[in-house]
This record gives C-alpha cells, structure tokens and sequence, in this order.
C-alpha cells in the first residue's frame, strides 16, 4: 500500500483506499446533538448519533464520514435481514447494522448512524418526510462541520474534532430519502449522497393524479416507525396536524406536500443541492415508485449536480442483495473519490448502469436514453397501431368497484376495461422513460378514477413481481472485518426469475373531479426494459384496478374518446411496424404475476 496524501488513509494496488486499520479496536461513541424544537413543544430535541471510526487515527488524521440517518434502527431494522443497533451495559453502542462500518472503517473511514427525530433514542416526532425528520438529521451533519453542539450521555461535551467534515449520506427507503431532503437545504459539508430505493417526493409515493394509494398514511407510516423507540414521547399534537393537513379527501397537492416535496418544495429544493449523487433504484420498485428515481436524476441535472444512476432489475431491494461484488466496488470508489478525492476515474465512467432484462446491463452516458416518442393509437377493434391521428369513435366500460388488475389482463371478456394490442414487434425494443396516455374520457360519476397499465405479453424468463423479485439463501458471504459482536457477514440473494406469459410494464392512474369530460394525461411509471421482437404491447384501460383507494365505488359508465386518446412510448430503437400473428394474450392471468396491490407497507 501507499500513503494517501494529506490522510491517514492508505491506497491499494486497485487504487482503492486499502483495509490497513483495526476493526476490533475501532473507537465507538454515542452522543446526542442538539436540534431546534421540531415537535412544537416548545423543546429542543436530542438527536441520538452513533459513531465507529478507526483508532489508530484518533488525534493523528481527521477522517471523512459515511452516514446512514434512519428512523429503523430500533422499530423494524435495516437490510435484509433487518439488524438493529445494540448497546452495552452503559448505553454506549456496541453493534452498528449493515455493512459499511466493517468494510469502510479498516479503510479509514467513520461511519455514524443517526436515529431521526422520533425514534430510537431521539426526542421529538415523526412527520412523514417533513420539517422534524430532515432538520434533524442535518443537526447531525452540522455538528460533524463544527455548526451544532452535542454531548455525550454524561452530559459532557462532544466535539466531532476527529473528522473533515466531509460527509455522505447512504441509505435505503426512507434512510435514503433523508439523504435527498438533507442535500435539498444544500447543507454545508454535505459532500455526496447514495440514495437507495428512495423518495423525491412524498406526494409521489403516498398518491398519483389526485388517488392516494391508501387513507391516512402519514399516520400511519409515523406511528409504524416510532415504534420500539425508547423514549415515552408524546406526539398526538403532531399526529393531529398531519392528519388535518394531508387533504386525503381531495388528494391534493397541499402545503403538506410542498414541504414534502424535495425537487421544488417550500424546505427544500433541487436548486440548492451542493452534494454530488448516486442514486439507486430497482425499476421492478413498486413501493418506491420509479417516478421518485427519475424526476430527482432530471431535477439534478437541470441544475447541473454530478450524478451517477445504477438501476437494477428489482423491486424494493438494496444492490447489496442483488449484485454484491459489483455493488460494493462501485460504492468504494465513489465514496473514494468524493469523500477522499482519490483520482480513480469513476466519474469519467458512462455514468448510468441499467439493467434492461435479466442479467442483461448496459452502459450509457445519458438516460433515459430515447430516440424519440412513438405515439400509439387505438382502435375500435381493439387494435393498437403506430398513427399520425387516431380513428374516429368511441370505446365504453363499466366501472368494477372490487376489480384487480389481473382480472382486467387477460382476453377473457369483460365489461369493465378496455384491451387495446398492437401486431408482434418485428425488432428487439426498448423502453426508457416514463410513458403515458393522453385521452378524453367521460363519466357519469361524481367523483371519478381512471387507472391504466402497459403490457409485454409474449413468454420470456422475467425477474418475478413477487417478492421484489429476490429470494434470500441459505448461503453467507463477508465483506469487511468482524469482531466479536458485529460480524460482515451476510447472506446470499439471487435473483427470482420465472417464465412467464406477460409483464407489466408500468401503471397509472388519475382522478377524475366531477363528472362530464375530462381531457388529461395519465403517466405511467418509469421503466427502462427490452421487449423482445416477436411480443405484442398492450394497454389496459379502467377505472378501479385495485391499485389505489376507491373514489367510485358504483358500477359508473365511462368512455374513452378513440381519436383523442394517444399512449406515448419513450423508445430507443426501431418501431416501424408490427407483424400479424396469433394473439399471445392469455386468456386468464395467475395474480402471482402482477405487481402487488398492498405496496405501501411498510416503506423499509
């Protein structure tokens, strides 16, 4: 190895900041910062901060930190095997869960992990996103940079002397959504962030169009998370105004989302991020939906953030269970050269890793990456054609107030959708981006809903909808030092795959305010997927698909105006044509392969 200049780290042969300190000796602290009052009990708040970093470099060489803030570590666990932090007998921490304290701290690193406001050993309350859980967490960060206090349980002070400054915030779900509202202030030493699975926008995760996916979560996902902490703390005031100010009856995009909203919102914004990101996401996610991934890599590169994307064939899964080697190299060197500055070329990469079918990635220096938009427009046969202008007339259904999404997919018939299909595709195609359905429907209801799904049918071996399309084995491998209490062992997770007739590709849904006409776009969820030639699309078009509340509840009459309604679909490659052949819809649908409806709980 060779010293690292100006550090106490030191770089391998790869290039790479080299395993050269102790793990077992590492030096572990616990200390609580102080926050504003962020509950409105007129209190400060104690924010619980955890701390692992290497001995020999105690009073010798600062050293950059890695974060993971998170509000699991006492309610629920992190990874995927769900670890929580333990503490010895004086209530110092003792075990820190998931890896990066056994890889990063022999390679000179600190890693700190914050209990958010509300859970674990911190004071105050949960608010979904909001102003308590970021500024508490930025505490964390402002006391690492010398712009906050902290002592230690004993009531002694804590300084964070030991460190540059330098931080970035790692996290999965929630965690990693702290990581994006933190950047959002634009938070001094914030350097970088490796946000996982993680939300831009609570607006997008908790509704679409106007639909929430479910009633009262705020609450809900509020009181789940503060579960298990060890602090009686009462926080009925708080639970009040959110629930007062969450518009569930109208699914408006209230002040409560503004401020939860943190592209262009009130507490945050896209504008003001200095930290570099690399973000994560699997394009399967149906609890995190895609829209959060790719409206935040858009936002960032509006305002000209370093950005870096790694997209993966699953669902809800961390890349650490999905592709470990790859994973942690990619990490290692990312946080190498922002955290350390090492010149190891990660950022002169094709900075976006996407992987488009089963174990098939690809490399690309933008995303999406499109050729253009292909319009796609339906006709009264059922057919879907590529067309300048769409065919006359209309195409009627009757809403089913218990629908599920795999009843609507197969070629059975039914009254209470639409099926729209195009020809085989004569080429290979891809799809990167969020498409959509601009249309003119009508309804009698007085409050109406318009749900929409685009389909790949054809046989292929496909990651599996359930399960996130992971399954855990049996199997263990290890990543970093252990000690006697905290081993870096983990085990193994491939991926699930299964052959299937049909994929769903990506959804959408819409409120419809009153009755009458209404002329709108609907967005589906972002994907980036091959469709092999020879398959068929299909869009599906209803009104309650299981996938959102019901705001209609009745057997309403709906239509849909053909030659107003287009389905834009984001391409890379040629679409010219498609040729005739037997029909590969499925005449039913096995459930096991569509996406879940229950996907918001709970969020880890």
């Amino acid at each position: 190895t060779v010293p690292l200049a100006g550090t106490g780290a030191r770089l391998g042969a790869d290039g790479r900041t080299a395993a050269v300190h102790d793990y077992e000796k590492a030096i572990k602290e616990s200390v609580w910062v102080e926050a504003p009052d962020l509950d409105g009990d007129g209190s400060g708040e104690r924010i619980a901060v955890d701390v692992i970093r290497p001995a020999e470099l105690d009073g010798v060489e600062r050293v950059p930190v890695i974060m993971d803030a998170s509000p699991y570590y006492s309610c629920c666990g992190r990874g995927n095997e769900s670890e929580k932090k333990t503490y010895d007998a004086d209530g110092t921490i003792e075990s820190f869960p998931l890896w990066y304290d056994n890889w990063f701290v022999p390679r000179g690193y600190a890693v700190v992990q914050v209990d958010m406001a509300g859970t674990g050993r911190s004071t105050g309350c949960v608010d979904q996103g909001g102003r308590s859980d970021i500024l508490s967490v930025k505490a964390a960060v402002d006391w690492l940079n010398g712009n906050a206090t902290a002592s230690f349980a004993d009531g002694s002070p804590a300084d964070a002397d030991w460190t540059t400054g330098a931080t970035g915030m790692i996290g999965k779900s929630y965690d990693g959504t702290l990581a994006n509202g933190v950047a959002a202030l634009g938070t001094e030493g914030l350097e970088t962030i490796v946000p996982i699975g993680a939300i831009s926008s609570w607006y997008d995760y908790d509704r679409w169009q106007g639909l929430p996916f479910s009633y009262g979560y705020p609450n809900y996902l509020s009181t789940y998370v503060a579960g298990g902490r060890l602090l009686d703390v009462d926080c009925s005031a708080q639970l009040a105004r959110m629930r007062a100010d969450a518009a569930d009856e109208t699914g408006e995009h209230t002040a409560f989302w503004d401020e939860r909203d943190y592209r262009e919102g009130t507490l945050g914004d896209a504008s003001r991020v200095r930290a570099s990101a690399l973000i994560v996401h699997g394009l399967q996610d149906t609890n995190v939906d895609t829209q959060n991934f790719s409206r935040w890599w858009e936002a960032l590169g509006e305002h000209g953030v370093e950005r870096k994307l790694f997209l993966t064939r699953l669902g809800h899964v961390d890349p650490y269970d999905s592709d470990r080697a790859e994973w942690v190299g990619t990490l290692h060197r990312w946080f190498d050269h922002e955290l350390y500055g090492v010149d190891n070329g990660v950022t002169e990469e094709p900075p976006v890793r996407a992987e488009i079918a089963p174990g098939r990635v690809v490399h690309s220096g933008t995303w999406p990456v499109t050729d253009r938009v292909a319009a796609l427009r339906p006709g009264t046969d059922g057919t879907l054609a590529l067309g300048a202008r769409g065919k006359k007339g209309e195409a009627a259904w009757t809403n089913n107030p218990s629908g599920r999404l795999a009843q609507m997919l197969g070629s059975g018939a039914s009254d209470s959708r639409l099926l729209f299909t195009t020809g085989r595709l004569a080429d290979d195609l891809r799809l990167s981006g969020p498409a959509s359905l601009t249309t003119t429907v009508t309804t009698g209801a007085s409050t109406g809903q318009l749900a929409v799904a685009l389909v790949d049918y054809g046989p292929a071996q496909r990651v599996s909808a359930s399960g996130d399309g992971a399954r855990t084995l049996t199997t263990e491998t290890c990543w970093g030092a252990s000690s006697a209490v905290d081993d870096a062992c983990y085990r193994d997770v491939e991926r699930r795959t299964e052959q299937s007739d049909l994929q769903v590709l990506g959804r959408g849904w819409a409120r419809l305010a009153g009755g009458g006409k209404h002329a709108l776009t609907v967005e589906l969820q972002t994907n980036d997927v091959l469709v092999p030639a020879g398959h068929q699309l299909g869009l599906v078009v209803t009104s309650y698909d299981g996938g959102t509340v019901r705001v209609d509840g009745a057997a309403s009459a709906y239509r849909i105006d053909l030659g107003a309604t287009t389905l834009n679909l984001p391409v890379q490659g040629p679409m010219r044509s498609f040729a005739p052949g037997r029909s590969l819809v499925p005449e039913a649908v096995d459930a096991a392969v569509v996406p879940s409806d229950a996907r918001k709980v709970p969020l880890s």
